[in-house]
């Protein structure tokens, strides 16, 4: 590459950084007098590169906002953390298939050889230890709108498919979006039964931001509403268990978003800690995975219900008991 080409190309990725950049600065970076920054400047602006000159005793040059995204230039490590985003959103469900496979694309288009086989022999080696995520990503019609209606406390009518299919128009005043397990979530006021819930974006269409503004509610936590929310809902099974321990320690080891882990106020001048007991409830479709994960606890509990649940534990601690008692044939 010539040299006068590449101190261009080097000028925009130092303004590509952001903020204002002196010309004494860019000409001390550039190893060349200020005269020449300014050509180089002018170079840019002639390929329709958006420099915009700033006066001033601080005065420089900066990028200022195009009708365009200009030319992007990646390091090695900024090459590869792009890629390996757009392989772990695709993964998860947070990007679409679609969209992250044509940005993939275009970028390894663009890669040196040198760098494109190291990055092959990056993604080529690569495991996940989790299954891909099966739910679709949001539709950027939806999370779009829902999440500058968040950000500027603006109400939004949306068309929305409930759980039973059921179909109708929504009017939300939307304070917080989150990402969960593969799938989007915005919690909001409904303004139609008057509850705060919680919606998933896949479910939602024709997302209108309407006139006016609304006071979001004062010190809630969105991702807490969501996983409560979660581990609320209804399932065929209800199970309450009491778990002696800390409250943190039990729920750091109990799935998030089934369980709810709720600690009883210790009384007068006693305080709370790994004697008391805790109360555990989850709702969960199916119970043979819980005897397994409360064993992994390894801390005192009572099965208060199902009392089929109590049964299924037994029959674990038996097949454990057998298997540490088995001699090797």
């Amino acid at each position: 590459m010539p040299r006068p080409l590449a101190r261009v190309l080097t000028l925009l990725e130092l303004l590509q950084s952001g903020g204002i950049r002196t010309v004494s600065e860019l000409a001390g970076r550039l190893d060349v007098d200020e005269r020449t920054v300014r050509r180089y400047a002018q170079q840019l602006i002639d390929l329709d590169v958006p420099v915009e000159s700033v006066r001033g005793r601080y005065g420089g040059y900066r990028l200022g906002p195009g009708y365009r995204m200009p030319p992007l230039m990646l390091s090695d490590d900024e090459a590869l953390a792009v890629l390996l985003g757009l392989v772990a959103g695709r993964r998860s469900g947070l990007t679409a298939d679609t969209a992250g496979e044509t940005a993939t694309a275009k970028i390894r288009r663009v890669l040196p050889e040198r760098l494109s086989r190291r990055l092959d022999a990056v993604l080529g080696s690569l495991a996940f230890t989790g299954a891909p995520g099966r739910a679709a990503a949001p539709d950027p019609a939806v999370l779009l709108p829902i999440a500058d209606a968040v950000h500027h406390h603006r109400p939004v009518s949306v068309r929305y498919t409930a759980g039973d299919g059921r179909r109708g128009e929504r009017t939300l005043h939307p304070y917080g979006v989150v990402a969960h397990s593969g799938r989007w979530y915005v919690t909001a006021s409904d303004l139609s039964s008057g509850e705060d819930r919680t919606f998933r974006l896949d479910r939602m269409a024709g997302v209108r931001v309407l006139p006016g503004t609304f006071e979001p509610p004062v010190g809630i936590d969105p991702a807490e509403r969501v996983l409560t929310g979660l581990a609320t809902a209804p399932y065929r099974y209800e199970v309450a268990l009491r778990v002696q321990g800390a409250a943190e320690r039990v729920r750091a080891r109990l799935p998030v978003g089934l369980a709810i882990v709720t600690e009883p106020p210790a009384p007068d001048g006693a305080p709370a800690g790994a004697g008391s007991w805790c109360r555990v409830e989850l709702r969960v479709e199916r119970l043979d995975w819980l005897p397994a994960v409360l064993a992994s606890l390894d801390l005192p509990f009572v099965v208060d219900r199902p009392e089929e649940l109590r049964g299924l534990v037994e029959d674990f601690a038996e097949r454990l008991a057998a298997s540490a008692r088995r001699a090797h044939p």
